[in-house]
């Protein structure tokens, strides 16, 4: 079926979303979340292609590790993000930037001053 189309075309032929989802497995759980929001974004699978595939070549200039924390970051962000959003978290570094600790329950350290301060001492 191909036989007919230019070497630079029959690549096309070969994008399919196994193969897409398959790689995106290989970097990570996160990064196959991605993947397959994006394929199901749309309505025909075929339109979300050319994002996948943006987001396979960005292994060519950062590492696996750093796509799938950059994914995982914008799953925390939407649940449905787009490889726009992957692309900004790791322009800016965002994916290496730990996320602060959030603040501590005032429950974990109990009343501070003790029963004496606030009258409670003996009034059970």
């Amino acid at each position: 079926m191909t036989d007919h189309m230019p070497e630079e075309h029959r690549k096309y032929a070969q994008w399919n979303a196994h193969r897409f989802i398959s790689w995106a497995s290989s970097v990570g759980p996160s990064t196959e979340v991605v993947i397959r929001a994006i394929l199901a974004a749309h309505k025909v699978e075929q339109q979300g292609y050319r994002s996948c595939n943006s987001m396979l070549r960005l292994t060519e200039k950062y590492p696996t590790e750093r796509i799938e924390a950059a994914c995982q970051k914008a799953l925390g962000y939407t649940p449905s993000p787009s490889y726009k959003n992957v692309q900004t978290i790791l322009k800016s570094g965002h994916d290496q930037v730990l996320d602060k600790p959030t603040k501590k329950d005032q429950s974990e350290h109990g009343f501070v001053r003790g029963a004496k301060y606030y009258g409670g001492e003996g009034t059970c």
